[in-house]
């Protein structure tokens, strides 16, 4: 996370503002139930490399409580010198889960719910036209609210169906949720392609089929690649994919090469190949 919280300029570029804020509650609430249902032996079962679900859970609990300004155990997470953010993240991250290691399933799931419900009401009240954290990976900072918020709903998000396929789940296939975090990833796109070098008008295009997917026109303009409205046009380079493949790999799930046996490519495929390289988390 970023913590500047400046003024944002235009944002258009990052395209059309997504509010996820109503989508909150509802996430929280199928969180809830998922960890009710786990087994003691589910608890165990490994969710991402050197984390087991139980690590997963404490690592959401954090998400939510710093959101909160971790305001519990006296946990008040500080920049070393020469600390990049990502390995700031990475490290607080694992601080955190380190400190719950004695907590049981069920003092976890009484915390999460406590303050996962506190950052849904102040999500709630949030007026998305004001800046919000940076998004190290749509290179904004400071990122627009919005962007900001629908960032933190793809975490939650994506932190859950890892934890469904951990336990023998597969991905929740609810359309609203899947779509949001689809159009959130897609925010990626410009600064995926910011080393991408074209004529000024160029544009590529990423489709992702099925009822959550969708289809988002990335423009080379003056100075970067931009979501913004443009006249259309025929795209120089075109990718297909589906929405768990597009998930997946925009949370590293599988990589790039894997992603690029199972998309569907059309015009120049350096360009194809160089959208495939997108990634919607901190990595």
């Amino acid at each position: 996370m970023s913590y500047r919280t400046n003024g944002v300029a235009d944002a258009s570029w990052l395209g059309t503002p997504i509010d996820a804020r109503p989508l909150f509650g509802p996430e929280l609430a199928s969180l809830l139930n998922l960890l009710r249902a786990l087994r003691p032996t589910e608890w165990k079962a490994a969710a991402v490399p050197g984390w087991s679900v139980k690590d997963l859970a404490a690592h959401i609990l954090g998400d939510y409580r710093g959101r909160l300004g971790w305001s519990t155990d006296g946990f008040r997470p500080a920049f070393a010198v020469g600390e990049t953010l990502e390995a700031f993240i990475h490290r607080v991250n694992q601080d955190w889960i380190d400190l719950h290691t004695d907590h049981g399933p069920a003092e976890l799931i009484d915390a999460v719910e406590a303050a996962g419900a506190q950052v849904s009401s102040n999500f709630a009240a949030a007026d998305l036209r004001t800046a919000g954290l940076g998004v190290s990976w749509a290179g904004a900072d400071p990122a627009p609210r919005w962007l900001d918020i629908a960032r933190e709903f793809t975490e939650y998000w994506t932190h859950r169906q890892q934890i469904r396929h951990a336990t023998g789940r597969g991905t929740d296939p609810e359309p609203l949720a899947l779509a949001t975090v689809l159009d959130t990833f897609m925010r990626a796109l410009p600064h995926t392609l910011r080393g991408t070098t074209a004529p000024t008008g160029t544009q590529v295009r990423m489709v992702i089929s099925g009822s959550a997917g969708g289809t988002w026109t990335v423009t080379a303009v003056e100075d970067r690649w931009s979501l913004a409205a443009a006249p259309n046009g025929r795209p120089t380079a075109s990718v297909t994919l589906d929405s768990e493949t597009a998930w997946r790999l925009c949370t590293r799930g599988i990589e790039p090469s894997t992603a690029l046996t199972d998309v569907h490519i059309q015009g120049e495929r350096p360009l194809a190949e160089a959208m495939c390289q997108i990634v919607s988390i901190v990595y």
